[in-house]
C-alpha cells in the first residue's frame, strides 16, 4: 500500500524539484529545531540546515522507507549528525570538558518544582550550556543514546560523556532553581 510520504520519496529520488520544495516546506522547521538543540547560534544553525538539505536531496537513493514517520526520522538523523560534525570540527566538545565543577547536590529534589516551567525557558537553559555539555545532554536525553554510543559518536571517552552529562544536569538544575526562586 502506497501513501503520500512514499510517493514524495519516490519523486525526490527522481530529483523532482517540486517534491524537494514540498519536503523542505514540510520538515525545515522540525530540522531547525533539532539542530538548534546542539547549535544555538541561529546563523550557524541555518547554515547546517542548508547543508543538511543538500545532503538529504543527494542521498534519497540511500533512504529506505519503513513506514509513516521514517522520512522525518532519517532527515532528523542527518541534521543532528551534521550538527555534531560541526561541533567536532571546531573541537568544541572537548573544549567544555573541564569548564567548571558542579556540586554533587545541585539537583532538583522535587518534580513539583518543575511544574509551570515554560518549555521555552528550559530550551533556553539547554542552549546556554557549554557545547560539549549540550551535545551530550541532548544525545542522552532526547536521542536516548548510551554513554558508550555518545562516546563513539563524539570521539570522547565514556567517562567524559558521563561527566559532561552530570555537569549539564547540575548546571540546568541550578538555573531552574534560580528561575523558580525568582518566580516565587
Amino acid at each position: 500500500m502506497c501513501n503520500d510520504e512514499q510517493i514524495l520519496v519516490e519523486l525526490c529520488r527522481t530529483k523532482d524539484r517540486a517534491a524537494w520544495n514540498t519536503v523542505y516546506n514540510m520538515y525545515a522547521g522540525n530540522l531547525l529545531t533539532a539542530i538548534m538543540r546542539y547549535i544555538p547560534d541561529k546563523e550557524r544553525a541555518y547554515d547546517i540546515l542548508h547543508d543538511a538539505f543538500i545532503k538529504i536531496f543527494s542521498s534519497f537513493e540511500m533512504f529506505n522507507w519503513r513506514g509513516e514517520g521514517s522520512l522525518k526520522a532519517w532527515m532528523t538523523r542527518i541534521a543532528i549528525n551534521m550538527s555534531l560534525e560541526s561541533l567536532r570540527k571546531y573541537d568544541i566538545i572537548n573544549d567544555s570538558a573541564d569548564i567548571e565543577t558542579m556540586p554533587e547536590n545541585d539537583f532538583i529534589d522535587d518534580d513539583d518544582d518543575m511544574e509551570g516551567l515554560d518549555p521555552d525557558v528550559l530550551m533556553k537553559f539547554i542552549q546556554e550550556l557549554p557545547a560539549g555539555y549540550r551535545a551530550v545532554f541532548n544525545l542522552y536525553v532526547f536521542e536516548e543514546k548510551s554513554h558508550k554510543e555518545i562516546a563513539e559518536q563524539l570521539g570522547i571517552t565514556e567517562q567524559t560523556s558521563a561527566s559532561q552529562y552530570h555537569r549539564a544536569k547540575s548546571k540546568l538544575a541550578k538555573q531552574i532553581k534560580e528561575y523558580i526562586a525568582k518566580l516565587k
